[in-house]
């Protein structure tokens, strides 16, 4: 039988929300961003989300996402990249760096076994929501509806950001017949520029990249997969260990999969992210002019859900 409950607690002084399961734990801290700063495996012990020494926190709205502590699961919308809007009626409309809702404090409140978030939009007129529930088997589920409060259609990339804990030989594992990527960015150019086309799993000779290399590595890419996913799932698994992490999600609601590899070559820090999205590229403007967007009819909504599970093989 699958226990569950949540606890009001503290978190490094944050105000912050923990929920358990039989298989996890995990906990959120509502005013920076609803961000999830732990998720534990309740068997093993093992700490799948990374952490640096930097304290927890950010520099406020809008700021640079690399002012920030590096650390935890955000939530990346309506953008990634920080990009102008240049179609009608969003014409001039800056959004920021990431987004807007991972700087922003969110209001959260139990709902009998479930947590329950939303903000608004500051820029944008949108209402975001999610709520965190476990499965009968012990599986997170985030269920997410983003509300159009405005006449006109409204575009917007999410994308989970979850920073695993990195280390080296872990395997990447995406769906059999995906065999292309197109590059989001890539540290000193190592796989080329934004918008290169290059095959999975082993771009060039020397690189494979499903497996994470060590630290003192030194990259750093972001890349898409390219062409329409089979299936929403993706795992990172740990042939030491031999624990697996998986995310699923709708690919009809959620039709691109995205990895941030980070072996040191970005601020120095250590870590991989599983990344499904409704956007292509991380530039929500350009990803409407090319029709590689979710977009929301006039007051209306979006819905789609991530569900993570652990496994010990």
């Amino acid at each position: 039988m699958n226990r569950v409950y949540w606890e009001n607690v503290k978190a490094e002084g944050y105000d912050a929300f923990r929920g358990r399961s039989s298989r996890l734990e995990l906990t959120l801290i509502p005013s920076l961003g609803s961000k999830v700063v732990s998720l534990k495996d309740v068997i093993s012990g093992r700490e799948w989300l990374s952490r640096t020494a930097i304290p927890l926190g950010n520099k406020g709205y809008a700021s640079s996402f690399a002012e920030s502590d590096g650390s935890g699961w955000d939530e990346m919308f309506p953008t990634v990249d920080a990009c102008r809007l240049e179609q009608s009626p969003w014409t001039g409309i800056d959004l920021p760096d990431h987004g807007e809702v991972w700087s922003l404090p969110w209001q959260c409140e139990l709902r009998d076994d479930r947590l329950h978030c939303v903000v608004n939009g500051r820029r944008m007129p949108y209402r975001l929501e999610k709520t965190y529930s476990f499965t009968n088997d012990g599986r997170l589920r985030i269920d997410y509806i983003a509300h159009n409060l405005a006449p006109d259609p409204l575009p917007f990339l999410w994308a989970a950001h979850p920073l695993f804990q990195a280390k080296a030989g872990m395997e990447i594992i995406v769906p059999a017949r995906l065999e292309r990527i197109a590059v989001s960015y890539s540290h000193n150019r190592r796989l080329g520029d934004k918008g290169t086309l290059l095959p999975w799993p082993q771009p060039l000779p020397d690189i494979r990249l499903n497996i994470v290399e060590a630290e003192s590595a030194g990259t750093a890419e972001k890349f898409y997969f390219d062409g329409g996913l089979p299936e929403g799932k993706v795992s990172l698994y740990d042939p030491v260990s031999k624990e697996k992490l998986t995310m699923t999600f709708p690919k009809e609601q959620v039709p691109y999969l995205a990895v941030w590899a980070n072996y040191g070559g970005y601020l120095n820090q250590y870590h991989v992210a599983l990344e499904p999205a409704t956007g292509f590229l991380d530039d929500a403007s350009t990803a409407w002019s090319e029709g590689e967007i979710a977009v929301i009819a006039g007051h209306g909504r979006y819905e789609w859900f991530l569900e993570l599970e652990l496994e010990h093989r």
